[in-house]
């Protein structure tokens, strides 16, 4: 008996289903005839109301796909909406900035507006540059990269050189419409042709990584060193940047009578960890083969 039972039990959740199948095409095959309507209206909210739980699940399952997908029709759009608020907050941050709730920001924008050693660069007035905003730290053991709010709709091109108030930043390894990521010189990939002391000595400054200092390659031993001497970018025929733009400053050199090269220590002129403001320069190498 009770095996009988359990049975029909089963055998009930599946003739309702069947009546329910049953009842919707008896329906639609009146309604399109166009018999019964107000008993078809009746037996429509009965089906309406059975399948209710049914259809209330597709519909979570449905609905965010369609949101997703209107909100991919809907991505170009946005963007630009996206680029327009960000150029009309830049305007009243630079009017907050004026009015003097930032002093410090303002002064580094100002900066940026003149560049303090650009004197130093002789084609510097054939050098426009493309003011932007640091929106995003990409740093690790080794890399140390920054994504700016602007990119090639304002002129913004892979190789262009990045640098601030102080000095050299990095440059733009990959842009995009409205952004860009510019790899700094403390990452372990950065390699800056730079000159030191009198009359004129070059050598490679790399980077290590994040937090890390830089080192400087290719210096005999022996060769007359200070702590705190600028290192600039040389500005050789075919270099990835212009000449004469500050990039660090000598902490610490030494050498052993068995040593090859000297080993030389470098701090970067701009501090890597306070980016807010920088400037994107329009140049390009001379040459299509450059030297760091």
């Amino acid at each position: 008996m009770p095996s009988s039972r359990r049975s029909r039990r089963a055998r009930r959740p599946r003739l309702t289903i069947f009546l329910l199948v049953l009842a919707s095409i008896t329906i639609i095959t009146l309604d399109y005839r166009g018999d019964a309507r107000g008993a078809i209206s009746g037996l429509r909210r009965v089906a309406h109301d059975a399948f209710a739980p049914v259809q209330s699940a597709v519909d979570d399952v449905v609905r965010p796909a369609g949101s997703f997908l209107g909100g991919a029709l809907h991505a170009g759009a946005i963007e630009q909406q996206n680029t327009e608020l960000r150029a009309e907050n830049g305007l009243l941050r630079r009017q907050a900035l004026q009015a003097g709730s930032d002093v410090q920001t303002l002064h580094a924008l100002e900066q940026l507006e003149s560049l303090p050693w650009a004197a130093a660069i002789p084609s510097d007035q054939s050098i426009p540059t493309i003011a932007g905003e640091v929106v995003a730290f990409n740093s690790s053991d080794f890399a140390a990269t920054v994504q700016l709010d602007v990119g090639r709709n304002q002129g913004v091109d892979v190789g262009m050189p990045v640098v601030g108030g102080a000095g050299l930043i990095g440059s733009v390894i990959e842009a995009w419409s409205s952004g860009c990521t510019v790899r700094l010189v403390t990452d372990a990939s950065s390699a800056v042709g730079v000159r030191y002391g009198q009359p004129g000595n070059y050598a490679l400054l790399d980077g290590a990584g994040s937090g890390r200092s830089l080192v400087l390659e290719d210096v005999a031993p022996g060769t007359p060193m200070r702590r705190g001497e600028v290192l600039s970018t040389s500005g050789l025929e075919g270099a990835l940047f212009p000449p004469g733009i500050p990039v660090a400053k000598v902490t610490s050199y030494s050498s052993t009578p068995s040593s090859v090269e000297e080993s030389v220590s470098a701090q970067p002129v701009a501090d890597m960890a306070g980016l807010q403001y920088v400037a994107v320069m329009e140049w390009e190498p001379s040459t299509t083969e450059p030297s760091p």
